[in-house]
């Protein structure tokens, strides 16, 4: 973990970059980050960043090379780098949606062990959902990945079958929580706070309640139950909410994003 690379400046590049600088085992100055625009990374580069457009270069001064860019990149941005790739010294970790590992080998050159793994933005403030996957024998560098990502959030090793549901679960996920806590806060408003208050009041709320799963370890029902009480006001707003179809909504979502995700490298 002495220098890490991030070959793509774009929003998961960014958050992973400020992810791992907030943490008291890596600086700004042990990360390179790279886009083609690179007069768009100014901002890292005052915050200590080494940012700029040189991919090679970075790749050359690094020991594990995060590829965080769009799959229909990743031909591009593999050609350029993987003579400058080095197997017995470096490690590629991949958030490139769909991609497999056998693609990503493929067009670096087929050598340097390849992890992939599926973070979410919440890696900016180190409460990412990260899932992680290796081949057989790069045992080494799922480990190496494993204490990345832990920085960062909770870690899962999961079987690679398993990364595209993984990507609408986790990385979707992000927006359609968020698109949950939207649509209380506007149901805040309308029963009569700002909307200020009524975004805190949604937010924190569904912080409590993912806090209760997580540390309790129980199931979601259990802690419904605790709050639902017979001809009370939550059974009333939950009943509504299934008759809208709440639930059905959200589980079509993540199979929607999971089939779209499986179509999303551009090899496949």
């Amino acid at each position: 973990m002495k220098r890490i690379a991030i070959l793509g400046g774009g929003n998961l590049g960014r958050a992973l970059a400020a992810g791992w600088a907030g943490t008291d085992r890596l600086s700004a100055g042990d990360i390179t980050i790279t886009r083609r625009q690179a007069d768009k990374l100014q901002e890292l580069v005052d915050r200590g960043f080494d940012a700029h457009g040189d991919n090679p270069k970075a790749v050359a001064g690094a020991d594990t090379i995060v590829l965080a860019v769009q799959p229909q990149q990743l031909d591009a941005l593999a050609a350029g780098i993987k003579d400058a790739l080095e197997p017995a010294r470096h490690c590629v970790i991949s958030a490139v949606s769909g991609v497999t590992i056998a693609r990503i080998r493929e067009v670096t050159g087929g050598a340097t062990p390849v992890v992939r793994a599926m973070p979410n933005t919440a890696v900016a403030i180190g409460e990412s959902m990260t899932c992680l996957a290796g081949s057989d024998g790069d045992d080494g560098a799922v480990a190496r990945a494993r204490d990345l990502f832990d920085l960062l959030g909770e870690t899962l090793i999961i079987p690679e079958e398993m990364m595209t549901p993984a990507t609408a679960l986790c990385a979707c996920g992000v927006a359609f929580f968020l698109r949950c806590v939207r649509a209380a806060s506007q149901g805040g408003i309308e029963i009569g706070f700002h909307p200020d208050e009524a975004l805190l009041l949604a937010a924190q709320t569904a912080k409590g309640a993912a806090s209760l799963l997580l540390e309790n370890g129980g199931h979601p029902e259990a802690e419904i139950d605790r709050v639902t009480t017979p001809r009370g006001c939550t059974i009333a707003g939950l009943n509504e909410m299934e008759h809208r179809g709440f639930s059905s909504a959200m589980i079509k979502a993540i199979l929607v994003s999971a089939r779209k995700a499986g179509k999303l490298d551009p090899a496949s």
